[in-house]
């Protein structure tokens, strides 16, 4: 599956706000958002009045930034979660929510949902006992996440990232155990464990049309 290599701090600023892509130094005054909070180029101090279509577009764009996945397979996401009971738009960020890569993230074994990427495929991450290597793997409630034997080395890379982001709010969905590295999906992750501000009914409207 493809995936985005350029400058993550860019997508920041395109959209207006912290999407929390570059890990610690999100938290820090070097952030660029904070020294230039305006959308990159020479038009990025322009003042641009957005339409309806342009309002959905950007939240599109935002979502599939913060979770670091590309159009084709959001819009895969986005027809899974039609097809799913409930509503689309929650469906569609449960959905989001349940990646592994994002899974390391919550529980603050990964400083940023890239970190948590690269560990997945240098399969350093079991799930239930088996080594997982994709990113996108959708976790369930009652499925058990620890490091891998053969990787036993990272622990020590996930107790540091531990440390690093102790001042962050844990996730409420899974239960995890800093001492052994091991966590456990507990519920089904809601609207309110994202962390930040998503519209996602502008989202449903805009591939609604």
């Amino acid at each position: 599956m493809a995936r985005y290599v350029g400058p993550s701090c860019r997508l920041c600023r395109r959209e207006g706000m912290k999407l929390f892509l570059k890990g610690t130094k999100c938290h820090s005054p070097k952030c660029p958002v904070e020294k230039r909070a305006f959308p990159p180029g020479q038009h990025g101090q322009a003042r641009v009045k957005l339409s309806d279509y342009g309002i959905q577009l950007r939240e599109k764009q935002k979502v599939k930034r913060i979770y670091g996945v590309l159009e084709r397979q959001f819009k895969g996401y986005f027809l899974h979660a039609q097809k799913s009971k409930g509503l689309t738009g929650e469906m569609l960020l449960q959905r989001l929510e349940r990646r592994l890569d994002n899974v390391l993230l919550r529980m603050r074994w990964a400083t940023s949902r890239r970190e948590g990427r690269q560990m997945v495929r240098h399969r350093a991450i079991m799930v239930n006992g088996r080594v997982v290597d994709i990113p996108s793997y959708p976790v369930k409630v009652g499925d058990v996440i620890q490091v891998a034997s053969s990787r036993a080395g990272q622990s020590t890379r996930m107790k540091d990232n531990q440390e690093r982001t102790k001042d962050r709010q844990p996730t409420a969905w899974i239960q995890t155990d800093s001492e052994s590295l091991k966590g456990v999906v507990v519920r089904t992750p809601q609207k309110d464990d994202i962390g930040l501000p998503v519209q996602e009914q502008l989202i449903v409207e805009l591939y609604s049309k």
